[in-house]
């Protein structure tokens, strides 16, 4: 068995045997709810965090770390009834005045507590993300001035090495706003589509045209930002394979580098805007899988290579040459080509990563935007005072098992080898359980397994998340409905 990439060959080609294999009675038979696995031990194992720790966690992160910086904006305009994130619905455009005040308070008080390498007077940035909510819920010169303090507070690589990225809603931009950000260094954009066909966009209240899409589309390559991804969601109200089908062609002419293509959970006693949308209009779970299948086999015939989760690039695209050279990673921003990063968040809900020495903690700041006003009032005054509610200090084990999940997610293999080394076990002893309960699905051509280790195969790519839950020490301590299918 080889014990390397399976994708390092390819260098920029992809072969049959590397794509996803739709295969309708498998994914029936393991489909089960599970974590998406931007973290391991996932969001809920967090615990109340005790006074004093996150002022001492960014005291003692080392300082030659590079940092992935994250900034949560919850505020929208409109409210999309599928929408499970943490957002604000307003109209007032000072709301996101007074927001970004708080967000340079917490940006001061933060970097206050931070040590630099002895060469060099500043953190180094080497990503920066900013998610919602609606980012560009922010006016172009709110998004000047952000951009402006953070460079007197953080080293950041020029933009042709960095990683600087922002979501966009293509309804909420000003004429200028992709030329602000492009002139600022943001190379990298997310537009939320989710579908073209405007009976499933009135269903769940986002509409606009596939003209607007394609223009603000253009306007961004021609800018020159560096990768351009779109948003869809399968198994919103209305949609059928047809109309499913007729949307990812239409986006293929525009010819985004990357795609993202959720599966809509339904969960409306979890989220309440959900309750606008009506059970009897949802596609059924057959229609489901069909839109699923046909999404993949159009993706893959026009050339995208599929990463993983829902997630599709271009061969040339950054994701899929990190994952073809073996270093593609995943975190709360998703799966990105920096993992070598602390990840600092900022805002209302943002969640940091912070590695101190052997240890490494996910911290998160409250849910609730009055409370995390007040705990930056408080900060104000109390220096020791910090925004982070929730904690998880990981241990030795938890991040073994996390080097498993995610080397199964981002590389499709284990090289039990290499685990050996990294963490100074017998992986084979070690994890003797969980190769017994993966049988079945060797049986079944979703993995294969030998001495060297575990490869996932084209027919278990899909259900790469079913297989990363063996691994999960967590999973069955908590509430499965928690989460959504895999599928």
């Amino acid at each position: 068995m080889q014990t390397e990439s399976p994708y390092a060959s390819m260098r920029g080609s992809i072969t049959s045997k590397h794509l996803p294999a739709f295969d309708e009675a498998i994914i029936n038979k393991y489909n089960r709810s599970g974590p998406r696995y931007t973290s391991y031990p996932t969001a809920l194992e967090f615990l109340p965090i005790p006074d004093g720790l996150e002022t001492k966690i960014l005291q003692n992160r080392e300082a030659r770390a590079p940092l992935s910086l994250y900034f949560h904006i919850p505020f929208c305009r409109h409210l999309c009834y599928y929408c499970a994130c943490n957002k604000i619905i307003t109209k007032k455009n000072s709301d996101s005045g007074d927001y970004l005040q708080y967000l340079i308070a917490e940006i001061k008080h933060k970097r206050r507590l931070l040590s630099t390498p002895a060469d060099s007077s500043k953190p180094l940035v080497k990503q920066l993300h900013l998610g919602g909510g609606t980012p560009t819920f922010l006016r172009d010169e709110e998004m000047v001035q952000l951009w402006e303090f953070l460079q007197t507070q953080f080293e950041f690589l020029p933009e042709d090495q960095g990683d600087y990225s922002i979501e966009i809603d293509p309804r909420e931009l000003s004429g200028n706003t992709l030329k602000v950000l492009r002139q600022l260094g943001f190379n990298r954009v997310s537009l939320g589509v989710q579908d073209l066909d405007e009976t499933v966009q009135i269903a769940v209240n986002r509409v606009h045209s596939a003209e607007l899409i394609e223009n603000v589309l253009n306007e961004a390559r021609e800018l020159g930002f560096h990768s351009i991804n779109i948003d869809l969601i399968y198994g919103l109200p209305h949609q059928t394979p047809v109309t499913l089908d007729k949307t990812v062609r239409r986006i293929i002419e525009m010819s985004p580098d990357r795609l993202s293509v959720f599966n809509y959970a339904h969960l409306p006693e979890r989220f309440k805007a959900q309750r606008q949308i009506k059970d009897e209009d949802l596609p059924s779970p057959a229609a489901k899988l069909t839109m699923l299948g046909n999404t993949i086999n159009t993706l893959t015939e026009a050339g995208y290579q599929y990463i993983g989760i829902d997630h599709f690039a271009k061969p040339d695209d950054e994701l899929s040459i990190a994952q073809r050279e073996g270093k593609l990673h995943r975190n709360f921003q998703g799966y990105t080509i920096m993992g070598d990063c602390d990840l600092l968040g900022f805002g209302v809900s943002s969640i940091s990563q912070i590695a101190n020495a052997n240890t490494r903690y996910i911290l998160q700041n409250d849910t609730d935007l009055q409370a995390y006003q007040a705990n930056i009032d408080a900060a104000h005054h109390n220096p020791t005072m910090m925004p982070a509610v929730k904690v998880i200090k990981t241990s030795i084990k938890d991040r073994l098992r996390e080097y498993v999940i995610m080397n199964l997610l981002c590389h499709d293999y284990i090289d039990f080898k290499d685990v050996n080394q990294k963490f100074g076990i017998d992986a084979i002893t070690y994890f003797i359980d969980e190769i017994q309960q993966l049988g079945e699905m060797q049986s079944d051509r979703l993995i294969d397994m030998d001495a060297a280790g575990i490869r996932v195969l084209p027919r278990g790519r899909l259900l790469g998340r079913n297989v990363a839950m063996v691994f999960d020490e967590y999973l069955d301590k908590k509430h499965k409905n928690r989460f959504s299918k895999a599928i």
